[in-house]
């Protein structure tokens, strides 16, 4: 058993993650230089992309994920993110340590092979693992952007979220979602 499999743990980092998606998303809300920033825009549907391929994957959908082109503005992505999180918790509701042991194939397993060679198999909860830390990366980069136009990035931090007991993700009324 390479990783923990207590399904509580990766409940809770998808807790943490969609409170610190919606802490980045009310940062960008609060700067109208970040809500017009091209890169912006691109990097939360790329993070809200790869988390929407993935749960598809782990209910063995394949991938159908929008363009970017696709959305009339940057509400409409925040707004299809957000309501990620109420399926993948549903998703991940009652799962057990065996669910969690559970391989996951992936439709682009051909090209990591032409890449890397024969990739080891994935768990799903290496794959959970996967998506927060995916997620972070690009939560990152958002919040350098933030910083770049000026504003102070939110503290996302999990051991923030912890020390602050926990707290349900507040995504806001400024979205004008």
């Amino acid at each position: 058993m390479g990783v923990l499999m207590v399904p509580d743990v990766y409940q809770g980092l998808m807790r943490h993650m969609e409170w610190a998606d919606a802490l980045v998303w009310d940062s960008v809300w609060g700067m109208p230089q970040a809500r017009a920033d091209k890169r912006i825009r691109e990097i939360l549907h790329h993070l809200h992309v790869v988390q929407w391929a993935y749960l598809q994957i782990w209910r063995g959908e394949s991938p159908n994920v929008p363009e970017l082109s696709s959305f009339d503005d940057l509400a409409a992505i925040q707004v299809w993110g957000r309501e990620y999180y109420r399926q993948v918790l549903g998703q991940l509701e009652g799962l057990d340590a065996v669910a969690l042991e559970r391989q996951v194939r992936f439709p682009w397993a051909e090209q990591l092979v032409e890449r890397f060679g024969s990739p080891m198999p994935a768990t799903l909860a290496e794959t959970v693992l996967q998506i927060a830390s995916h997620t972070t990366y690009h939560r990152g980069q958002v919040n350098m952007r933030l910083r770049e136009l000026g504003a102070e990035p939110p503290l996302t931090d999990f051991i923030a979220w912890i020390w602050l007991g926990r707290p349900e993700a507040d995504w806001g009324v400024s979205s004008g979602a």
